[in-house]
Formats: C-alpha cells, sequence, structure tokens
C-alpha cells in the first residue's frame, strides 16, 4: 500500500446470492436470525452487537436516503476505514456466528474499492467499479486482479501491496 493511501475493508459473502450481489456481515447474520437458526446465545450476541453498531456507527441511509437505491447507485456497498479499528473488532462475533452455521464469508482489502458516493469518520459506501467482481455478478471474462485464500487466518498475498483492486481473505473456520 502506498504511504498516505486510504484503505478499506469490507466483510461479505463469499458467493453471490442468487441476484448476484455479496451481503455483508450484518445481513448474513440478520439473515440466519430471520430464517429462525440461531441459538439463544447468537441471538443476544446479534442484538446487543446490532444495538452497539446503531449507537456508534451511522447508517448512511439516515444521512441519505438515496445511498442504497440501486436504480442510482447499482451495487452500492458499505465499507470500513482500515482505521475504524473498535468498528472491524465488533466483526469477528458476526463471523464466529456464520463460521458455526457453515456460511462462508470473505474480507476484502481495498485501497480503492469504488467510486465514493458516501463518507463518513468510520465508513465509506461505493458503487463498485465496472470490473469489481468481488461486489456483484461479473460479465462473462470480466474477472480482475483479487485473490481468495483458504482459511480464515491465511495472510492476503502480495497482491494487496501492489493492486489497488481489492484483495479477498476467505472463511469459516472449522467449527469446535
Amino acid at each position: 500500500m502506498s504511504a498516505g493511501a486510504l484503505s478499506f475493508v469490507r466483510f461479505q459473502a463469499a458467493q453471490p446470492h442468487r441476484h448476484g450481489r455479496y451481503p455483508g456481515v450484518f445481513g448474513l447474520v440478520n439473515g440466519l436470525w430471520a430464517a429462525g437458526q440461531l441459538s439463544a446465545r447468537e441471538v443476544r450476541f446479534r442484538r446487543t452487537g446490532n444495538d452497539w453498531f446503531s449507537e456508534n456507527l451511522t447508517n448512511p441511509s439516515d444521512v441519505d436516503p438515496r445511498v442504497y437505491d440501486r436504480a442510482l447507485n447499482p451495487g452500492a456497498a458499505s465499507w470500513f476505514k482500515a482505521g475504524a479499528v473498535s468498528m472491524i473488532e465488533r466483526v469477528e462475533g458476526y463471523l464466529a456466528i456464520l463460521d458455526a452455521h457453515g456460511v462462508a464469508w470473505a474480507r476484502l482489502d481495498s485501497e480503492a474499492p469504488g467510486d465514493i458516493i458516501y463518507d463518513d469518520n468510520e465508513q465509506v459506501v461505493v458503487v463498485p467499479f465496472g470490473d469489481n467482481h468481488l461486489l456483484r455478478e461479473p460479465a462473462a471474462g470480466s474477472y480482475s486482479a483479487g485473490w481468495l485464500c483458504r482459511g480464515r487466518n491465511a495472510a492476503t498475498t502480495a497482491a494487496q501491496a501492489t493492486s489497488a483492486a481489492p484483495t479477498q481473505t476467505a472463511g469459516t473456520r472449522p467449527s469446535t
């Protein structure tokens, strides 16, 4: 990464859903909850975690209700700023829930995840560049640079240091 460059982090599904989108980690856990698949402990964690994020992270839709409008901003997705450490650390519990349910997820890191349409102290919302296959289903043959590393603790490769395209680390960890 170049000196002074901002870096962004996103946690999302490792595979697209039936509409070709990659839901974020909160949407994935909320989906498990809505389907009645969470244990009582996981439900409590989800409620406490969601409440914490509601109190400590601005909802971009509250600032601009059009930010996630699919016609205006196709593929819009939120990314944490790498400096938002307290936010990123709290995602770990959500990832543990996904792991426990065998839901594959990915961590993406990028200096340039797309065109920024919303920006605050902790996050940005971007519309991905047209060739960014990591956020939306690609057109045939349009894959750009990105790495899929098996195992959540796998280090992202040298592509992270040499490319503005998102790099990807995926998981699920084996349940114990």
